[in-house]
This record gives C-alpha cells, structure tokens and sequence, in this order.
C-alpha cells in the first residue's frame, strides 16, 4: 500500500534521528508525499480513475475523471442500469464515494449508506440518530454532503455536529466524537476530508448565531488534534492567535454575544505539496453589518478563503472576497486548485466562482490576489474588483446603513455550494450560475440577539415599494458557463429553463454532466456545450455525479433530491422545480432499466379544510410571525418545497391538532419540534389563519385561472 501522510511524519522523523543527510530527507519527503497523494486519489496507487475515492476526486477538488469509456460520440447510448430509491423527500446533496466497487454515501438526517456499485443492493445503513428537535436550528434541510474515507473507515459528520468512524466493511462505528457545544445552535452538513493522517471538519450554524472554527481529528482515534476559530471571540478572554488578535481590530461592538458567524460549512482542501489547508469562511451575525458590528470594520474572517498549515492549523494567509460582508455574500463556495500558466509562468492557484458574482484567482502559496472578473451580468453591489488589491468597489446604492436596499445577486448568490469541475485539456472550469437574481434588504433595526431563534435581523414586516419593484423585477436565469480562469472570460454558456442547477462533473471524453432542478440529468460537449444527451430523474437534482469503473466498465451514480429550502421556489421566477421521492441512480452504456417513479404531490389547488373567524389585522399578524418562524421549512408565502408538507393543504384533523403540533411537540419525531418556548396559543391561532388565507386565496386564483402570486425566495444555503 502506498505510504499515506502520517507515515510520512514518522519516516522524516526516524530519518531526522538517524541523521540521514538533508538531500534523502528531501527525497524521501517527495516520494512519500507523491505516495500519499496517490493512496488518497485511488485504491490501486495510480491515478486511473477506477476509483472515485474523495470528495472532488482528487486532492485539488477538480472533479475531473480520466476515463473516457464514455465519451461524445457514444454518449447517446448511455442509460440508466439501476435505481435505489430512498424513500425521502428530503434533499440529497452528497458526492458519492466509490471504491473496490461500492458506494458509501449519506442521504437526510446524516444517513450513512454503502451500496453494491454494480447493482445497487444496499450493503449496510447507518443512522446516527440525530435528536429530530435539531431541525430548529438548521438552515436549510436535513442535508449531507457525502463521507470521507481512509485506511477502512468512512468518516461522516452528523447534524447534531458528531464526527463518527465507521468500518467500512459493516458500517459499525469505530468512534464517535462531539465537535461543537451541543447546547448551541451548531449543526455539520458538510463533507469530512482527509489531510495528513487527519480527519478535517467544519460546522454550519451561522444564521442562528455560533462562532465557526475548523477542527482536526486523529483519524485512527478521533483524537483532537488542533481547532481555529475563523472570528474573535470575548476580547475580555484573550484570543487563541494573533491572527484572531489582528482579526478584532476590525469589528465593533459586541459581536461575539451572537457569536460573530463566519461558518466554515462546505468548502475545505487540501494541498500535499505546499501542506495547506483551504477553508471558505461565511456569513456573519447578524446579516447586515450595521447591526454587527456598528461602526463598520471590514469584520475578519467573514466571507474569506483561508490558508491554515497542516499540521497545526496556524493561518497563513487570507483573503477576503466581500470585506464587511452585508449581503450573505459568503466565500463557502467550493474551491479549486490547479497550476496554470499566467504571464508566461507556471502559478499555483486556488480558483473561487465567488456568490457575490466575482471569480477569483489567487496565488495559492501566498494568497497573492492574481484577478477576479464576473462571471454573470447585472451584479449591482459592486462595479469591479480593484485589479491591485482585489478589494470590490462597492456601489453607492448597494449599502444604505438600517434602510432597504435592492440589490444582486441576491442571498443565493450568483454561484452557491454546487461543485464545478475543470477539464485539463479545455483548460476551462464549468460551473452552475445564477443570473439576475435580486434580493430586497430590510436591516431590523429593533434586533436583539435571541438565541433560541434565527438571528439574520431581518425586518419581514416591510412592505414599502422597493417590494413592489422586487416582485415586477425581470425573472432570473439558470446557466451552466464553460469559464477560462486564466484569460477570466466565458468561452460558452447553456441557459437553462429553470435558475436552480446542481454540481458539474468532466470526464476525459470531452463530456460535461449536470443535473437540474426540473430533474433533467445532461451531457454536455466540454469544447462547446453542445447538449449530447438527457434524462428525466423524476427529481430535482442538486447533488454533483461522480464516474468509476467496476469490472472493467464505466459508470456515472448520481444522488437525485430536491428538497430543503432550495426547494422553496418560484415556478413564475426560479422555472418548474420538481418535487418528488429522492432516490440513487447509476448508468453506463447500453443501461436499459426503465425509472418508476413514485407519485408524488398534489393534482389539484388546495382547499381550506376548515373555516376561522379571523380578522384581516389577525390574518397580516399571521403572515409576518410565518415569515418569522415558518417560511425556512415550509416556504416562503406558504408555498412549501419539496421536503415539508405544503400547509396550505393541510386537513382538517391537522388543523384541529394545530397547537399540539407547533406548541407541544406532536410531530417532534418527524422533525417538527416545538415553538412552545417562542410562540403563544393566539400567535399560533394567527398563523393558522394566515395559511388558510393563502388555501382560499390559492383556491380563488385557480378558478380565475390565474398564474399564482409569486412567493418570496430562500437562498440554498447551509
């Protein structure tokens, strides 16, 4: 077996004891070094891409496979072999793994699974049990974004912020540790990686008001081996670095009562050679910088890629993508590392197709900005980004202190968590866009940090005419770009017929695949973006596909699952989102399985189950406590996705059971748990009046044959 990085710490030291001389050091810190890139990127310790055993595939993340079984010309003939189906409306995010022909990925409520590759018998589950009350505190969905896996074990994070080994033969857990202050608000909804024999993992959690860090455990143990904290904590305490120290200077007031924010919640690489970890940092609390941190400050680390050394997590440099983040304009986006040629010479860079529009090339080494240009148009927060610093220059109307703005993109971002691929002989990045998104920002200037709720410090009650211009605003689009990073120019686009599409794989047969939120699953040509072949998944897709070989022959898996807040959206404005059971699906050449998809949904417009005497006063109470407490699972204006039940179809009997659910926890084991400590009986009587309002006013729309209002829209987010 090839020699992993932790081997290598060991050899060097032995090496250093027996007082080998300075050039075998370096050999041998080179040969093992290429050895454990090796051992990470596949099973056989040669990179044929056989096997799909990381989350980006390989160290850098660039989600590109060097098979080509597959390719152009006989894409047409590929079909689906076989389906798994899961049985959940909730979203399914996670890059499956795959390695000496099974698959090991996660599904909702961190639900670990491994799965036969070649025929899609589960091989074992694991449930990790997470407590159903943890919902609450949760942005968007019970969400996984997939395990990590090394030397027999699969590594997974769960939502009450456990980071458990298991066997990779049984599924058994190995060990089982608690990475987060259970009694707050923090939850792990992404991926674990691996880097020198460690186990990395971050937390989610910013919206409810956590300060966020990224931790190393031992792989073997789960033992702690470092954390950093990506914003200061209490000053009054002292700070865990200096670079936290420095960090301080640049916010003001009392931010660490709320926590600060700054969640590294998706994005982490790792680079064997330069030994650095890369991290995306998030958004703070509250969202609006006025409310934060008054006085401004450009408030770091928020909305900033970090590079932490390897073995003790120390930062060695940042950057800052959106200085006094105040748009949810975090840099959690996936990150990417190649070496390209730049001016004549060969740099290694780390590439970010940023939310708030900019794509960024920065020198990996040493964090030097290289350029950034947008990669989608009518971006109003900013006109540019200075081409010295790399500092945006914020536009005038983009900020307004406590008032309400419009501005794009909006919180969604024009790129969010859904991996892009690079294909080395293009030489582009393909990526998922979202164009001409805008979002209305209403800073709440009575917020006070309350930690049993979100702490965004969002006014929901404004209703002034900035919110008539957002909703005649022109639809936004959906595009898949082929971006060349060094000339920082798009090469092509597809513009798809919904905004909302999921993660990009490339493969060596000049393909590009992508999923979407109608459920269509495509191929792409990579040199031009010729459409070459498609199929209908019954599901929206968010989650990217991975490619393996198993016995000789080339598959694509694919986990298929709209749900969560990405899926509370617009048909009129975000196009046909569709809603249905998730489910696991593989194809290869020649695949001739026919996809059954469940039924699922409702045929008709819903119909008030019963009648309540309720005042227009009680009913506009109403709407403003649902888009306070209610809109984040069930959907903005009532109008749910695909994952919790759509209340404005609710029956009579849940209507009759409304309080004991909201205030007494009676659907708590589905993941409803109770507002008992929030709301009162007559707030919840008031909601309740409010979703009947919008049955009798879907009802009404339906028989005038109208197109429905448009909801409002909540950002895929952590």
């Amino acid at each position: 077996m090839p020699a992993t990085t932790s081997n290598l710490t060991g050899y060097l030291r032995s090496a250093a004891t027996m007082r080998l001389s300075l050039p075998l050091l370096f050999a041998a810190s080179f040969f093992l070094t290429l050895g454990a890139r090796r051992s990470y990127n596949t099973s056989s310790g040669t990179d044929d891409g056989a096997d799909w055993i990381a989350h980006g595939r390989t160290y850098d993340e660039q989600r590109f496979s060097p098979l080509k079984q597959i390719h152009e010309q006989n894409v047409s003939k590929l079909g689906l072999v076989w389906s798994r189906e899961l049985g959940t409306t909730r979203g399914l995010e996670a890059t499956p793994l795959v390695m000496n022909g099974v698959i090991y990925t996660t599904g909702e409520w961190s639900v670990a699974y491994a799965l036969d590759a070649k025929t899609g018998e589960i091989l074992w589950t694991f449930d990790p049990k997470v407590p159903r009350t943890r919902a609450r505190h949760i942005c968007c969905d019970v969400v996984n974004r997939g395990v990590a896996l090394y030397q027999g074990k699969v590594y997974v994070g769960t939502l009450d912020g456990r980071l458990i080994a298991l066997d990779a033969k049984s599924g058994i857990p190995v060990w089982d540790v608690v990475t987060i202050d259970q009694t707050k608000p923090y939850a792990i909804t992404g991926a674990p990686r691996i880097a020198r024999g460690m186990v990395l993992i971050g937390n989610a959690g910013s919206e409810f008001s956590v300060r966020g860090y990224l931790s190393a455990y031992d792989a073997e143990t789960g033992k702690l081996i470092w954390r950093m904290f990506t914003v200061p904590g209490d000053p009054s305490r002292g700070f865990e670095s200096k670079a936290l120290e420095r960090a301080a200077k640049t916010w003001n007031g009392q931010w660490w009562v709320a926590g600060g924010g700054g969640s590294p919640w998706d994005t982490i690489v790792y680079d064997p050679e330069l030994d650095l970890v890369y991290t995306g940092t998030g958004n703070g609390i509250a969202w609006y910088r006025g409310l934060r941190s008054p006085g401004g400050g450009d408030n770091l680390y928020l909305a900033s890629i970090l590079a932490l050394r390897a073995s003790d997590g120390e930062l060695m440099w940042h950057f800052q993508t959106t200085p006094g983040e105040n748009w949810d304009y975090d840099a959690t986006q996936p990150l990417m590392l190649a070496d390209l040629e730049i001016d004549g010479r060969m740099r290694k860079v780390i590439m970010q197709a940023s939310k708030n529009g900019f794509f960024y090339l920065l020198d990996r080494q040493s964090g030097q900005f290289i350029s950034a240009k947008a990669f989608v148009d009518n971006i109003t927060w900013a006109s540019g980004v200075d081409p010295r610093s790399g500092r945006p220059i914020e536009s005038a109307t983009a900020y307004a202190g406590l008032d309400p703005v419009l501005v794009s993109p909006d919180a969604g971002g024009a790129h969010n968590w859904y991996p892009m691929a690079f294909h080395p002989a293009t030489g582009l990045v393909y990526l998922a866009a979202r164009e001409g998104t805008t979002r209305l920002h209403v800073p709440d200037v009575g917020w006070k940090f309350d930690p049993r709720r979100d702490n965004r410090g969002i006014d929901r009650r404004y209703e002034g005419p900035l919110l008539a211009k957002l909703q005649s605003s022109p639809p936004p689009t959906g595009r898949l770009i082929a971006w060349n990073p060094v000339e920082q120019r798009e090469v092509w686009r597809v513009t798809h017929p919904v905004v909302e599409s999921g993660g990009v794989l490339a493969t060596a047969g000049n393909l590009v695949f992508q999923g979407r939120a109608d459920g269509m699953f495509l191929a792409y040509r990579a040199t031009d973006g010729a459409k070459l072949w498609e199929f209908d998944a019954g599901t929206g897709i968010m989650a990217p596909p991975v490619t393996y070989l198993v016995g000789g022959v080339q598959y694509l898996t694919l986990m298929v699952g709209w749900g969560g807040a990405a899926g509370l959206t617009n048909p009129r404005r975000m196009g046909p989102t569709k809603a249905g059971f998730g489910r696991i699906l593989t194809f290869a050449i020649g695949g001739t399985s026919q996809l059954e998809v469940p039924p699922f949904g409702h045929t008709g417009p819903p119909t008030p189950a019963i009648h309540m005497n309720a005042s227009p006063a009680n009913v506009r109470e109403g709407k403003f406590l649902y888009a306070t407490f209610c809109y984040q699972c069930h959907g903005n204006d009532a109008v749910a996705g695909a994952a919790i039940p759509d209340l404005r179809y609710a029956t009579a009997q849940v209507h009759q059971q409304f309080a004991s659910i909201v205030l007494g926890g009676a659907r708590e084991s589905r993941g409803m748990p109770s507002f008992s400590d929030l709301l009162t009986r007559d707030q919840v009587r008031t909601i309740q009046a409010y979703v009947l309002s919008r049955a009798a006013a879907s009802t009404e729309r339906s028989s005038k044959k109208a197109p429905a209002a448009p909801p409002g829209r909540t950002p895929p987010s952590p």
